[in-house]
């Protein structure tokens, strides 16, 4: 009668209008009571047995129950009311808090220490493709422990800890991820519209998890409409050898998620790849971060966390998924739940001049400058009309960057972290990263 992700344990989204649907007989009267209000909800199913209606969800709090009759009765039990959000991508969402063979997650066992939370509830949609959008999925919700978190996301379920913790509300994570995939196969067949080179299966094709659509069908469909605050995404890695484009991807396929939701404001907010040293294609990878940061100001309501710093120059799953996940609560508490006095966007370039020698970069995001925490500066490239990138000394003065390089007498472009393995190490003094950027266009 209902789908998976309407379930025994699960969390709401507080303060709402939440949908619930399912199947039953033809033209059967449905009727829904919510303990919370007493309230009873009815509606009709359609000639396919479908059904759907909308019921409201008071301030966060819990546990609550849930009854559905269509003549025959079933009773949800252990509801919460709270804050619900989707983290989705590729393998450093994925990689769950036991880590992956002989890849550790930092901390891992003090974190599980803590994961005994009765207000925190994890579901995990498993790997599925399909050529069409499925109705549901399998698995069901679970009450965190440490043996439930040992194989969630590490991200996901760090990010849920922490944001409940500090709301002090009930907080429920949904999970939907694939190692090794391509955002095309994340993206709704509609987004591919302005795309030619991208064409969707068949009805008969045979799908693997890179097929365009393959996954946006088998695991984001199932779970498309259930109350939510937000999206978490971390991807890309798999898309590094054609980042042309991406951007306005990553615009396409979050605009085909918010209208699955019927919400074209859902918050999104991403994790830019982490600095690794690509044994193919690494010339691309520093323009693929590029797009990523395009994106952001292509897509509303959305924010990117800077990983410039975070991550392992020998293993393409840096960790430390702490520093990422803080981060991403930094962007939900200060740009979704208005905390005042928390930062949480990163420095930004925005353009430079030219003095003699001396190349002067202006930032935005960095209220009271900049700090390497008493290290030398890192990362600073510069280059003069012969194009050619010579290491440059960088000196940080209030929220100017003076850049040099004894090499090159007439600069006129500078470079930060533009490598596959850029770490910089510049961070404003809420401590978090310069992102990675240019000021050519070669």
């Amino acid at each position: 009668m209902l789908p998976a992700v309407l379930s025994n344990h699960m969390v709401l989204q507080q303060k709402s209008n939440v949908p619930l649907w399912g199947d039953a007989k033809t033209h059967a009267i449905i009727s829904i009571t919510t303990s919370w209000n007493k309230k009873v909800y009815r509606t009709k199913a359609n000639a396919e047995g479908k059904w759907r209606l909308m019921v409201q969800t008071p301030a966060a709090g819990g546990p609550y129950a849930i009854t559905c009759s269509d003549g025959t009765v079933l009773q949800l039990t252990d509801i919460m009311i709270g804050e619900v959000w989707v983290c989705s991508g590729q393998s450093n969402m994925e990689m769950p808090m036991r880590g992956f063979k002989s890849i550790p997650i930092l901390n891992s066992n003090d974190l599980l220490v803590k994961a005994e939370n009765q207000n925190l509830r994890l579901f995990q949609v498993p790997h599925a493709v399909s050529a069409s959008p499925l109705a549901d999925c399998s698995g069901n919700w679970k009450v965190s422990s440490s043996e439930n978190a040992l194989m969630f996301s590490a991200i996901g379920f760090q990010f849920g800890l922490m944001l409940q913790e500090t709301l002090k509300v009930p907080v429920g994570i949904i999970e939907a991820d694939w190692g090794g995939t391509p955002i095309e196969a994340w993206m709704p067949a509609k987004s591919f519209a302005d795309f030619s080179s991208i064409k969707p299966p068949a009805p008969n094709q045979k799908m693997y998890s890179g097929t365009p659509t393959a996954l946006f069908n088998g695991m984001i469909a199932p779970i498309s409409g259930f109350g939510i605050q937000g999206f978490l995404w971390c991807q890309g890695e798999a898309n590094i050898r054609k980042p042309d484009g991406y951007d306005r991807k990553m615009k396409s396929m979050v605009a085909g998620w918010r209208e699955n939701w019927k919400r074209d404001t859902i918050p999104f907010y991403y994790v830019q790849i982490a600095p690794f040293k690509y044994p193919n294609f690494p010339d691309s990878v520093p323009y693929l971060r590029e797009k990523q940061q395009l994106a952001q100001s292509q897509i509303p309501n959305s924010g990117m966390v800077v990983s410039a710093d975070a991550g392992d120059e020998f293993n393409i799953h840096p960790s430390d998924k702490t520093t990422l996940s803080k981060r991403l609560l930094y962007w939900a508490l200060g740009h979704t739940y208005n905390r005042k006095g928390i930062a949480y966007q990163s420095p930004i370039y925005q353009g430079m001049n030219i003095t003699d020698k001396e190349v002067i970069l202006d930032f935005k995001n960095t209220p009271q400058g900049f700090t390497t925490y008493r290290q030398e500066v890192t990362g600073f490239e510069i280059a003069g009309a012969d194009k050619v990138f010579y290491p440059a000394t960088a000196k940080l003065w209030n929220n100017t960057i003076y850049v040099t390089s004894t090499q090159v007498s007439k600069p006129v472009a500078v470079r930060y972290a533009f490598k596959d393995f850029g770490v910089g190490n510049v961070y404003n003094t809420f401590g978090l990263p310069v992102a990675p950027f240019r000021s050519d266009n070669w």
